[in-house]
């Protein structure tokens, strides 16, 4: 009776698994990360007693926009599609009369059923759609619980110490790798897998990263007060942290982060207004001018003294004395500092004007118009310096005694330097040339 059973089953089932199946996925809500295929069937169907997880060669798998599909077969990968549109399934594992030769489709059904009658009528194989949902996932919300250690590094006034920051917001992030999210997170799920599942893993990781990620952030020169303007540099520096726990191991990618507030705590934010208003009186100018706010408040605090303005007077001419700088001496040091800036900011002394754009260069060549510098008029010396006085101003030798001696033949002037003149005598205009030489 056993026997007759099976071999009832196995016929049964192997033609009811004739028909190619057609699979799809519905709109995946934003919640789900991945969602097994089913296969549509209607009222009007016959395909309504197919095997469970058995996919006959021929049947067609739809993939829309923002979606992958993977078909699994005893439990190995051997489809991958995320182009939108219809996929084709060819498989020999399940044959199908609809499906290629009709001769050979019949022989390989005989060939089925005698291998279903082995185990008993049913069938010995398991193939599964799968469908990954690659938009990006929003709205994921994170606060630090703890204070977030942040460096705090502003070269202007040399200051370069630690706060601790609390911060919260929103993230998204998205699968990138399908293959990996299977293998390693989520497998042969029945039913969907949605975020739920593993937000609160990817949460607790996510803050850990923050703290390195504020560090990278901190490196280029970013202010913490101004991370909100910068969220693109963070969701970089997060990722750069989490590549092997989410790229490398999950197939996950965090898109972009959300900052909604950063504050340090008060204690530092003091400290650091402390140590900016104490940097600001590094200029003597700045200094002076709250110098002399404190002192116009201290007169109108001595003229209203409860023992006498007399006594107040005297009390702010005594702090006068002993206050050392006063702000004339430091309004003169800033007038001092303002007078040698421009100095300082001036051209190197090697500079040149370019002849053909009037550019100012320091090189051998003109940045704007690439000429080449001009050749400096003078004598060479043997160690290759140009000079135009009497001895060398690299090595101190003195001018060879060959050099030419010049005077202007019109008006018999001669230069100070004779062996160095101007390409005009200042005399009577005329051009120095070979004809000057004496």
């Amino acid at each position: 009776m056993g026997l007759i059973k099976a071999i009832l089953g196995a016929a049964g089932g192997t033609l009811a698994d004739q028909w190619k199946e057609f699979f799809v996925c519905e709109s995946m809500d934003k919640n789900v990360l991945v969602c097994k295929g089913e296969k549509k069937v209607s009222g009007r169907s016959s395909n309504t007693k197919g095997s469970d997880n058995v996919i006959s060669d021929g049947s067609g798998v739809v993939v829309a926009d923002g979606q992958c599909m993977i078909i699994v077969e005893q439990g190995k990968v051997v489809e991958v599609c995320s182009e939108p549109g219809q996929f084709t399934y060819r498989t020999d594992l399940e044959p199908s009369i609809f499906a290629g030769s009709l001769g050979e489709s019949i022989l390989a059904t005989f060939k089925e059923i005698g291998k279903r009658f082995q185990y008993g009528g049913e069938p010995a194989k398991d193939q599964r759609v799968y469908y990954f949902n690659l938009k990006e996932l929003i709205d994921n919300k994170f606060g630090t619980p703890n204070p977030v250690p942040f460096r705090v590094v502003d070269k202007n006034i040399g200051l370069d110490m630690d706060i601790a920051l609390r911060c919260n917001g929103v993230y998204s992030y998205k699968i990138v790798n399908p293959l990996l999210f299977y293998t390693n997170v989520c497998g042969n799920v029945e039913r969907d897998y949605t975020r739920v599942e593993i937000d609160s893993q990817l949460k607790s990781e996510f803050l850990t990263a923050l703290q390195p990620a504020f560090a990278k952030i901190s490196d280029m020169g970013i202010r913490y007060s101004s991370i909100p303007a910068h969220t693109m540099e963070l969701a970089d520096a997060l990722n750069e942290v989490l590549t092997k726990k989410w790229t490398e191991l999950r197939g996950l990618a965090v898109v972009s982060v959300g900052v909604n507030s950063i504050n340090a705590s008060k204690e530092d934010e003091d400290t650091i207004k402390a140590l900016q208003k104490s940097a600001v009186m590094r200029d003597p100018t700045m200094a002076a001018a709250n110098l002399v706010s404190a002192q116009a408040d201290a007169m109108k605090m001595a003229a209203s003294n409860e023992g006498g303005a007399m006594n107040g007077f005297i009390g702010l001419n005594m702090a006068g004395q002993a206050g050392g700088m006063n702000a004339s001496d430091l309004f003169a040091m800033g007038a001092k500092q303002q007078a040698a800036a421009p100095a300082a900011q001036a051209a190197p002394a090697d500079s040149w004007t370019c002849p053909k754009c009037g550019t100012k260069a320091s090189g051998k060549f003109c940045p704007e118009c690439g000429e080449k510098k001009p050749a400096e008029e003078g004598w060479t010396c043997s160690c290759g310096a140009v000079n135009k006085g009497k001895f060398c101003s690299e090595c101190g030798a003195k001018r060879p005694a060959g050099a030419p001696i010049y005077q202007c033949d019109k008006c018999g002037w001669q230069p100070e330097d004779p062996h160095n003149p101007p390409k005009f005598c200042p005399e009577c205009g005329d051009v120095f040339d070979d004809n000057d030489i004496k």
